[in-house]
């Protein structure tokens, strides 16, 4: 199993219809849809249009945007001046009124999706937030309340140290012993490149366009990996 996957769909037009061509150009075969983007709705309808409505999974997030719920809006380590302000810290223990808020604000995101007719094929999160030790348990939660059972891992796959590499594999493993499928591995597109996959792989990229049009992976710096030059074809079996 390859995965895929184009993160940020509904962020804004201008990656959603780049993510609709990667799509197009078979080079995703999946992508996680921010409810609070401001193009959210416009990307459903595209996504309908284009044919990988089915494709869609969810980009929980709560570092960026505006929130879809008010308990959230009172928590400064999330938001200033209405809006997510990528604060959190992902040592600091939440107080019982933050987990609270931040189950709110997932479970309000899962429910706008729902809403708009997607079938929620998957989650992981923007910044992967749902990996912090605080947040996860209730990322997990809000998973299994709305049925979805597959949950992307921590990076343990490219150009990481081996102590990362061993927290991710625990991580990636309590996670199954929890009852959530997963991937053996997880990492960038960016750095697949002469390298041989593992079978069980879900590799991230960013789609967007650059000054000239260009279809590449905003990943960093804006042209650093082009998509359309990518060694992967999603129907090749590689």
């Amino acid at each position: 199993m390859i995965i895929i996957n184009a993160d940020d769909f509904g962020m804004n037009e201008r990656c959603s219809q780049a993510i609709a061509e990667a799509f197009k150009k078979n080079l995703v075969n999946s992508t996680t849809v921010m409810a609070n983007g401001v193009f959210f709705s416009e990307a459903a309808e595209l996504a309908k249009s284009r044919g990988f409505f089915d494709k869609i999974g969810i980009h929980l997030n709560i570092t960026e945007g505006i929130p879809l719920t008010d308990d959230i809006k009172k928590m400064p380590d999330f938001v200033t001046d209405g809006h997510f302000n990528k604060k959190y810290d992902w040592q600091k223990e939440l107080s019982p009124a933050e987990c609270n808020a931040i189950y709110k604000e997932l479970s309000a995101q899962f429910e706008r999706v729902e809403k708009a007719g997607i079938k929620i094929s998957r989650a992981d999160s923007h910044h992967y937030i749902h990996n912090a030790p605080f947040i996860a348990p209730i990322a997990e939660r809000v998973c299994k309340e709305h049925g979805v059972k597959s949950l992307r891992i921590m990076r343990n796959w490219g150009e990481i140290t081996p102590d990362k590499k061993r927290y991710a594999d625990e991580y990636r493993d309590r996670l199954r012993s929890k009852g959530f499928v997963t991937t053996d591995y997880f990492g960038r597109l960016s750095e697949a490149e002469d390298k041989a996959l593992p079978k069980s792989i879900e590799l991230l990229v960013h789609p967007d366009f650059d000054k000239e049009g260009n279809l590449v992976d905003r990943h960093g710096v804006m042209d650093e990996y082009a998509v359309g030059g990518s060694i992967i074809s999603v129907d090749s079996g590689q």
